[in-house]
């Protein structure tokens, strides 16, 4: 575990992924694998992951502005600034931004651990061509992410 970690506005990694960005904010490494934390902008229109599931992992999403379209079992939900959501292992969910401005979102993940899947993801998808989905589903494959 981390001695500790002060971080101003803006402050963290910075993982690119196209036109969105991920900013880390805490880390397995500085949590003692409790969790990880990343503040997610995600562009007007974007479509987001399919839905998927985790066995283990439990996926939180805490809208800071604009509005989310959130799936979360069988039913969608459009949810804006104040909104919480939560995904425990085995509950199919997705996100995604329907809406015509950017979205901003606190992402938690527990227990720690994500960020090697973010890492690989932004790593991956910096070339000069788009991932494909059997690209992505190869790297999400061993970081308990199961497309349904």
């Amino acid at each position: 575990m981390s001695d500790g970690v002060l971080l101003g506005p803006g402050g963290g990694e910075v993982l690119p992924m196209g036109p969105n960005t991920i900013v880390v904010k805490a880390t397995s490494e500085m949590t003692g694998g409790a969790l990880f934390l990343s503040e997610v902008t995600y562009a007007a229109g974007m479509a987001g992951p399919p839905p998927h599931v985790h066995e283990t992992i439990t996926d939180m999403f805490w809208v800071l502005e604009g509005v989310l379209t959130v799936q979360l079992g069988d039913a969608e939900h459009e949810v804006g600034a104040g909104s919480f959501m939560c995904a425990p292992p085995r509950v199919v969910h997705t996100f995604r931004n329907a809406s015509d401005a950017p979205v901003r979102f606190l992402n938690f993940n527990t227990p720690g651990g994500f960020e090697h899947y973010m890492r690989e993801l932004s790593a991956a998808g910096c070339g000069p061509e788009p991932m494909t989905s059997e690209q992505i589903g190869a790297i999400a494959s061993r970081y308990d992410v199961r497309v349904v």
